[in-house]
C-alpha cells in the first residue's frame, strides 16, 4: 500500500487498557480503552492522527496557512490551531456560533496559540465552506497561500489518520493476545468511523465498528461516510470495493443536539471517572460511552440491541477533556 505524505505529529502508539473494575460490574464483558486522547497534551485526541496527512498535504502543496471549521469548543480547531503555532503556519479558524464573553475550554488554548478566528451565527453556518473560499483568495491576494480542511479533517486525506491507526490497533490486539468482537467509537464528522471502516478491511479485522452519532442520524453518516469513502478511493487509487463496506452507526444517543448532553451522560462520566480514573467529555466520548453501555445493558436485560453480539469491546477515547471544562454547571456533586 502506497501511503500519503505524513507528519510525525502524534504521541503513538497510545495505550489499550482494560477497565477492569466497570468490566466486572457490568458482568461477562470485557471492555477495552485505546487512549487516543493520549496522542498529545494540549493537541490530544484522534484530531492529530487526521491532521498527520491533512497538514502534510498543506505543506506538500506549498501552503504557509490553514484555514478549517468547527464549534467554538471544537476540538479539531484547538488541535489545529496548536499544531499551526509548533509549525509556523498561520491558522484561521471559522467558528460555529457567537463569540462568548469569556473564553474557555477549547477556545481559551485556541486564542492563546494565536489563532485568527471568525464567529459565524448559527443561522448562516451553511455558508461556511464558501467564506472559507473568500479566505483562500483573501490570502492568495496577501502573498500567503491557504489550504482548507473541513470540519473534522474528515475527508478522503483525513481519512487515513484511522487508515493507520487501524494498523496501529492490529499490532495491539496481538500483543495483548485478544480478539475483539466490536471497536466503538463516537462519530461526529464520520472521519474517524470512516477510517476505521477502511482499515478493518485493509488489515484483516475481524472486529465490527460501530459508530455512535453525537449528532445528525444514522442516514447522514452512511452517506457522509460512503461518500468519503469512495473519494479515498479515486483520489489514492486503492484496489478496495469501498461501497460495500459496511457502516453501522448506533442511533438514539444524540440527546438535546450537538454539544448538548442529558444528565445520564454527565452520571456515566463521573461514574467512570471514579471507577477508572478515565475522563470522557460530554460532547463526543461520554455520549458514545453512555449508548455502548446502554446497549450492553439491554442484552443482559433480554432485550433487542442493535449492538453486535460479543464478549470483548475496545472503545476508542477520541480525546475531548478539555470540552469538560464549559459545561462544569452540569455535574451533581
Amino acid at each position: 500500500m502506497q501511503w500519503p505524505p505524513r507528519l510525525k505529529l502524534a504521541n503513538t502508539p497510545t495505550p489499550l487498557i482494560r477497565l477492569e473494575r466497570f468490566s466486572q460490574q457490568l458482568g461477562d464483558v470485557d471492555i477495552w480503552v485505546k487512549h487516543d486522547e493520549l496522542t498529545g497534551m494540549e493537541v490530544s485526541g484522534n484530531k492529530i492522527r487526521k491532521l498527520e496527512f491533512s497538514i502534510a498535504q498543506a505543506l506538500e502543496e506549498g501552503c504557509d496557512t490553514l484555514i478549517t471549521c468547527g464549534g467554538v469548543q471544537s476540538n479539531h480547531c484547538r488541535a489545529t490551531a496548536i499544531l499551526g503555532a509548533r509549525l509556523g503556519l498561520r491558522v484561521h479558524l471559522l467558528l460555529r456560533g457567537e463569540q462568548p464573553e469569556l473564553a474557555d475550554g477549547n477556545l481559551l488554548l485556541d486564542c492563546l496559540a494565536g489563532a485568527e478566528i471568525s464567529y459565524i451565527p448559527v443561522r448562516d453556518w451553511a455558508g461556511h465552506p464558501e467564506v472559507a473560499r473568500q479566505l483562500q483568495e483573501r490570502y492568495l491576494s496577501a502573498g500567503h497561500k491557504a489550504f482548507y480542511i473541513p470540519v473534522g479533517a474528515s475527508d478522503e486525506v483525513g481519512l487515513w489518520g484511522y487508515v493507520a491507526a487501524s494498523q496501529e490497533l492490529q499490532q495491539d490486539f496481538d500483543s495483548q493476545d485478544i480478539d475483539p468482537d466490536v471497536i466503538v467509537v463516537a462519530t461526529g464528522s464520520g472521519g474517524t468511523q470512516g477510517g476505521l471502516i477502511a482499515g478493518k478491511a485493509l488489515f484483516d479485522m475481524r472486529a465490527e465498528i460501530v459508530a455512535v452519532n453525537v449528532c445528525d442520524d444514522a442516514a447522514y453518516f452512511a452517506a457522509k461516510v460512503s461518500g468519503d469513502l469512495e473519494l479515498w478511493r479515486q483520489r489514492y487509487a486503492m484496489d478496495l470495493d469501498t461501497a460495500a463496506l459496511p457502516i453501522h452507526t448506533l442511533d438514539g444517543y444524540v440527546g438535546p443536539g450537538y454539544g448538548h448532553a442529558g444528565e445520564e451522560v454527565f452520571a456515566t462520566i463521573a461514574e467512570l471517572a471514579r471507577l477508572e480514573g478515565l475522563f470522557l467529555d460530554p460532547v463526543y466520548t461520554g455520549k458514545a460511552f453512555h449508548g455502548m453501555v446502554s446497549e450492553i445493558l439491554k442484552r443482559k436485560e433480554g432485550q433487542q440491541t442493535a449492538l453486535p453480539e460479543g464478549k470483548t469491546l475496545v472503545f476508542i477515547h477520541t480525546g475531548g477533556l478539555f470540552g469538560l471544562f464549559p459545561q462544569k454547571q452540569s455535574f451533581d456533586f
